[in-house]
């Protein structure tokens, strides 16, 4: 059997393509779940330690969360930093679809009688349920569209940094360097952005909001740290396996041409 150069390039071209949009996919999708989520429920996952309490909350949308950084590892490894680029975009483009969808689906008629006081229709009504999301996911959204960009841009510059500064070598370096840098990026500011500029979080009694809030934010940063570091193995794993099926050498541009 004769072998055919066209042919063969045109197989992983066709399977680059279509790994390409069900990482692409599957970030996008996540995205598009967490942010419904969002800061609709909180998880207590508090324990103790020696008898001595130790408290641990986290929003319910930041559960699948580190997903969407593995997906960006994984293409950036793989595809490139334009390529993860695009699809940190195409995220961003997302939120203000879901925005919009839950805006212009509040303004249609027939409008609710709004209740003053809580700013949403009386509780139990048909429209109730609705509008409480539509509140929680337009304060988590709006929050999350700033800490999201920044987040993943950190992630995909260091990532790249740290590729180029260990010339492709410690691949765990950069997969974990890269995703806890933006983790802490990501929990700092939606933790403060939903609190300060949406008033979504609500302070218990017996907390200061300065108290609560590094709750919250140590919390969701380490659930995504641990995350993370465990997410180390599936990203070894899928680059190591990926790179052969779709015959490329994420550290080609590091291979120095042998004289003579």
């Amino acid at each position: 059997m004769l072998f055919d150069p066209a042919k063969d390039i045109n197989k992983y071209h066709q399977r680059r393509e279509l790994v390409f949009i069900i990482l692409s996919g599957l970030f996008v999708g996540t995205l598009a779940m967490l942010n419904i989520l969002g800061i609709t429920r909180l998880i207590d996952l508090s324990f103790s330690v020696f008898g001595i309490e130790i408290p641990f909350t986290v929003f319910v949308g930041v559960l699948p969360y580190p997903i969407t950084f593995l997906c960006t590892d994984i293409i950036s490894e793989l595809y490139g930093k334009r390529r993860a680029t695009y699809v940190v975009w195409t995220g961003f483009i997302l939120n203000i679809w879901v925005i919009f969808i839950l805006w212009i689906g509040g303004i249609l008629p027939p409008t609710p009688e709004i209740q003053s006081e809580t700013g949403l229709p009386v509780p139990g009504s048909s429209d109730y349920i609705f509008y409480q999301l539509r509140r929680y996911t337009f304060s988590a959204t709006t929050a999350s569209m700033i800490a999201y960009l920044t987040a993943q841009f950190v992630d995909v510059h260091v990532f790249h940094y740290l590729k180029k500064l260990s010339k492709g070598k410690l691949l765990w370096l950069r997969n974990n360097g890269s995703t806890l840098t933006s983790q802490l990026v990501d929990s700092l500011s939606v933790v403060l952005i939903t609190y300060f500029f949406t008033n979504a979080i609500r302070i218990p009694g017996d907390y200061s909001a300065t108290h609560y809030l590094f709750i919250l934010i140590a919390s969701n940063y380490v659930f995504k740290m641990v995350a993370a570091l465990v997410d180390t193995i599936p990203f070894y794993i899928s680059v190591r396996r990926l790179s052969v099926y779709l015959n490329i050498d994420p550290n080609a541009e590091f291979h120095e041409e042998k004289p003579g």
